[in-house]
Parts: structure tokens; sequence; C-alpha cells
């Protein structure tokens, strides 16, 4: 999940010293302009712009003629990834600052309610961060799916929804998002990575036999297997050994 941590406000300030932070720091640019100064690096911005700040990064802010922005720590979620200050543009709508306005106004807010809402706005801000953004706020998603598959996928118990429908993000738009990034849904990369896994073994001099095969590629029914693996392969398994050896 992406609880908000702390919320807050700058009014017209200058300069902010150099300090970092346990948890994400993402912050809303709401007048003025100014820079992030990093590792020797410099990430301008102005009106609009949202900075996402990885933990433990120290940073500072500078400004010649002022700023103004509303500023929330997000705890560590892998959604989040980056290396240095990444800058995020606005649309002209301003929904991510509505949500960073809104956060703020809940962060200080009826602390019975508080947990939850803060809840919802740190992942709805996220989400607008990677919709806006792009493919890299959220790679960290794809590759957090694909390594749960990686990890599960001989496993007749893995069930690929529940795990999706686990991660703070839309089932759907993570379905769009992964085959945005990889060409290909996620069950039709556990299917790949299940056939990848078939055809080594049935490539080599192995002493399983189909339905052995079937059950470490994640099949509790050899003839499912079968008819998987001659749909993706145009020949049934045996075939497909008989053809290699």
């Amino acid at each position: 999940m992406n609880g908000i941590t702390f919320a807050g406000k700058q009014l017209k300030t200058f300069n902010v010293l150099a300090h970092a932070h346990e948890d994400w720091e993402l912050i809303y640019c709401t007048g003025g302009a100014g820079e992030i100064l990093w590792q020797n690096e410099k990430t301008a911005y102005t009106e609009g712009d949202a900075l996402v700040i990885p933990p433990h990064l120290l940073h500072c802010n500078y400004s010649n003629k002022g700023f103004t922005n509303v500023h929330i720590r997000i705890e560590n979620d892998c959604t989040l990834v980056a290396d240095g200050v990444t800058k995020v543009s606005d649309d002209a709508d301003r929904h991510i600052r509505t949500c960073f306005e809104a956060a703020f106004f809940h962060f200080n807010g009826d602390a019975d309610k508080r947990a939850v809402l803060l809840s919802a706005y740190g992942n709805l801000i996220v989400s607008y961060l990677a919709a806006f953004r792009g493919r890299s706020v959220l790679s960290a998603v794809t590759e957090k799916i694909k390594a749960d598959i990686v990890k599960n996928f001989p496993s007749a118990d893995y069930k690929l929804d529940a795990f999706l429908h686990s991660l703070p993000f839309n089932y759907d738009y993570l379905r769009k998002l992964f085959k945005r990034e990889t060409g290909i849904t996620p069950h039709e990369y556990l299917t790949a990575m299940r056939m990848q896994t078939a055809e080594k073994l049935l490539s080599c001099d192995t002493p399983y036999n189909v339905s052995e095969i079937a059950a470490l590629c994640g099949f509790d029914e050899p003839l499912y297997f079968s008819r998987i693996f001659k749909k993706t392969h145009g020949v049934s398994p045996l075939h497909y050994a008989k053809r290699l050896r």
C-alpha cells in the first residue's frame, strides 16, 4: 500500500536546507519555480510539477523568486522506483494537485477516518504519477508481477488473479499496463514461462514422463497441459520430444 505518513505545505519559500527522509517524498509545486539539488544534479521545476524523491536521498531546494508547495511523505512502496529526483508534470485539469490538496486536508482532519483516506489518496497519487509519467514510475509493478510469476509458476496452486488483486491498483489497469510494457498479459506471461520450462524438459534427455513434466510446469492435469502445449507449439508434447531427440 501507499500510506501517507506526513503531509504539509510551504508558503512562499526560497531555500530548504539539505535533508533526507526514511520514506519517499512527493512534492507538488503550487506556485513559483525552483530547483532541487541532489548528488551534483539539478532538477528544475515550476508550478504544476510534481517531484518524486527516493528515501535517504540527500537534497535541498533553492529558488530565486520563491515557491509554494504541498509535500507528502509516503511509505516505501515497490510501486515507486527512481534512482534520483524525478519530475512529473500535471495535466490541464490539475488532477495530481487535487489529490495532494486532499491528502493534506485529511492528514490534518478527522483522526478516525484519516488512515483509510490517506491510504486511498496515497494509492491515487501514485496511480496518477504512473499515468502521467508513463511506464517508468510503475515499471517496478510490472517487475513485481513478473518476479511473482517466475517464483510461483511451477506450482499448480498458484493463483495469479489473487496476486494481482492484492496490489494497490485496479486489476484491469494492471493488465493493460503489463501488456503495454511487455507485449503480453500477465496470464500469457505465466503460460509462456510454463511452456518454456516444458520445452527445456522435453528437449533434453530427462527421466521425466509427460505427466511429471506437466507437474513440474505447474499443471495438475496432464491432459490440460498437453492441450495448452499443442495450442502453443502445434504438436503434442510427445511429438515435440520425438522430433528433437
